[in-house]
């Protein structure tokens, strides 16, 4: 039997057969939306992973203080000194950016009064990695860090170019909102109990096209001052030592040596803190991995969503191509006897099947293609979206009509020619 034979014959049994078709299809475009979004959001994900490594420093350590370390007495914890050290003892390291931070600080400036500020202790070093911003006005520079100079750098957040249905429930920052309405360059602000004088605005880029796998600030605005006048006037006063930090980021420059500079940097630092291990130094990539981990399981819980939908879809096309058997025993006898092969029956009925799957195929794209835009977060880069993914859908969605209704089809071509002759 020739192909365009048996796809006609194939629609007008679909035709004949609407509902039953309709809802056999219906399964199988559901997993099909599921594989279809599994396999954009895996490409996008993997994309932004490569991007936000890339713009944070292929040899991106992050060390911090140990969670739940008991001191012995002896460390005076990870400081500001220790970061001088570390660009001291190491000079060709590409970044060594001490970090110190402030939550919940108190900030007034004209009409604008907010106590739910993150304030930022940094160096000039800050700006060798992740720099996404458009600037206005100036950075801080070396003179501000050696002479504790109040001067701050504003950081106004990105709006969204296409806002997700989730983002209304989270309100604009305080501190963004001021800037949009005010240029506060060289104004003085009150951070805390100490007067700042506003030196520049960093302007971050578009939610959906921040390549940052993490993205800075949080509250109601951020803050960036010297790490020096961060000491200080900004320390906490519950803070028995000023110059203990945050965290400290260094680079390397180069993913190869990021291993061999993390043993050098905790011998330096166990040296510095009287032998007690009261910090962690972390590969970045582990860090992104770690994320990276807790995106995949939700992935992996939409394809086993899809998987079921698909095998439920198949089954059901096994089901309704055993019926169509039954129903047409008297037919397959009289091609039997005008000579088809059994090769012809079993190609005429998994040929059936497989046009359903394409069609449950061709809807599952349309309704997954659908699903990115509207119910997944409508970022750029989230949206990776090609004909090879669109492809490997639709032949999930022919491999599941051909392989289900395989035996069904096996078990219409052993059915005696004469005994079908001679069934009602």
């Amino acid at each position: 039997m020739k192909a365009a034979e048996l796809s006609r014959s194939a629609l007008i049994e679909i035709r004949a057969h609407k509902t039953r078709s309709a809802m056999t299809s219906l399964s199988l475009a559901i997993g099909i939306a599921a594989m279809l979004f599994t396999f954009s959001q895996t490409a996008g994900m993997m994309k932004r992973y490569d991007d936000a490594l890339r713009l944070a420093g292929p040899g991106r350590l992050v060390i911090k203080s140990r969670d739940n370390y008991v001191s012995k007495g002896l460390s005076p914890g990870l400081t500001y000194q220790d970061a001088l050290e570390i660009r001291r003892q190491y000079p060709e390291l590409f970044m060594v950016s001490p970090e110190n931070q402030a939550w919940g600080t108190r900030v007034r400036l004209d009409d604008f009064k907010n106590d739910g500020i993150q304030a930022l202790g940094v160096t000039p070093e800050w700006q060798k990695r992740d720099w996404v911003y458009a600037r206005r006005g100036r950075f801080l520079n070396q003179e501000d860090l050696d002479s504790a100079a109040r001067v701050c750098v504003l950081v106004e957040a990105g709006r969204w170019i296409k806002k997700p249905y989730w983002a209304k429930y989270f309100p604009e920052q305080a501190l963004t909102k001021y800037i949009s309405r005010r240029d506060p360059l060289g104004r003085r602000m009150l951070i805390g109990e100490h007067l700042f004088t506003v030196v520049g605005v960093l302007k971050e880029p578009p939610k959906d096209r921040d390549p940052r796998w993490f993205r800075s600030g949080g509250g109601e605005g951020l803050v960036l001052v010297p790490a020096t006048a961060f000491h200080r006037f900004l320390t906490p006063r519950y803070q028995k030592n000023p110059n203990v930090i945050h965290e400290i980021n260094v680079d390397t420059g180069d993913a190869a040596t990021a291993a061999a500079y993390l043993r050098r940097v905790k011998v330096l630092l166990r040296a510095r803190h009287r032998g007690e291990e009261d910090f962690e130094i972390k590969d970045f990539r582990e860090i992104m991995q770690s994320a990276l981990k807790q995106m995949k399981e939700f992935i992996i819980s939409i394809l086993i969503i899809g998987l079921i939908a698909i095998f439920a879809s198949g089954i059901g096309i096994m089901n309704v191509t055993l019926a169509t058997i039954f129903s047409r025993v008297r037919e397959i006898g009289i091609r039997r006897a005008l000579g088809a092969t059994r090769a012809d029956i079993v190609w005429q009925f998994v040929s059936e099947a497989m046009l359903l799957g394409v069609l449950g195929g061709l809807a599952g794209t349309v309704l997954g293609v659908l699903g990115i835009w509207y119910l997944a977060p409508r970022e750029e880069r989230m949206l990776q979206i090609s004909p090879l993914h669109v492809s490997g859908a639709l032949l999930i969605a022919l491999g599941t009509g051909f392989i289900f209704a395989l035996y069904p089809a096996w078990k219409a071509s052993r059915l005696d020619p004469v005994e079908s002759l001679h069934y009602e």
